[in-house]
């Protein structure tokens, strides 16, 4: 009986052994696909193509030229329209960093941020120094707002899966409705095979 309750134990060890989890740090910019899903190198992807263009466009260029300050842009929603759980803020705020960096434009707060901030210096009005409080109503105007969707194709056969993924963004003056920039991404198309069936 001790016999059988040792080599019970051993196999047990050797089991737990086998099925630990092991972790391997690798560069940022390292491609891996384990899914087959939306992940970090599509948004990279997406969004280099994406500022790029928008920054480049002559429309966008004869704009900020004939305005007499830096424009400020304001980032709107960026929807998901996918098969898949998508979290699209990651893309309007891997956008907004790279043209604010561009230093050809600068945002404002938009969203729950804006209302952290209003409300902060609402509450300096009645609890903050008369030399450092903030002033009410001496906010920057937004010149655009840039928004977008995320949308995708998906084909499957058998065991075959084809994912295609649409990313569209646009810059439109607030003032006027005019959309100066429209860019669409189709780069993200994958096939994915998944083991056949086993009867």
């Amino acid at each position: 009986m001790k016999k059988v309750l040792i080599v019970l134990l051993t196999v047990l060890l050797i089991m737990s052994a086998c099925s630990s989890t092991n972790v391997k740090r690798v560069e940022a910019e390292t491609q891996i696909d384990l899914s087959g899903y939306w992940n970090d190198t599509d948004v990279r992807i997406v969004c280099e193509a994406l500022i790029n263009d928008c920054l480049l466009n002559p429309r966008v260029n004869m704009a900020m030229l004939s305005m007499t300050r830096t424009p400020t842009v304001i980032v709107g929603s960026f929807r998901n329209e996918s098969s898949e759980h998508i979290d699209t803020a990651i893309i309007s705020s891997t956008m907004e960093t790279a043209i604010f960096n561009s230093g050809r434009m600068n945002f404002v707060a938009a969203g729950d941020m804006r209302d952290e901030i209003r409300a902060e210096r609402q509450d300096q009005q009645s609890n903050s120094s008369a030399a450092t409080v903030s002033t009410l109503r001496n906010e920057t105007g937004a010149n655009f707002m840039m928004f977008g969707t995320v949308r995708s194709i998906v084909d499957r056969e058998g065991n075959r899966t084809v994912r295609t993924y649409y990313v569209t963004a646009e810059l439109t003056n607030i003032e006027t409705n005019e959309r100066l920039w429209m860019g669409q991404n189709n780069q993200i198309k994958k096939l994915i095979t998944t083991p056949g069936s086993r009867f």
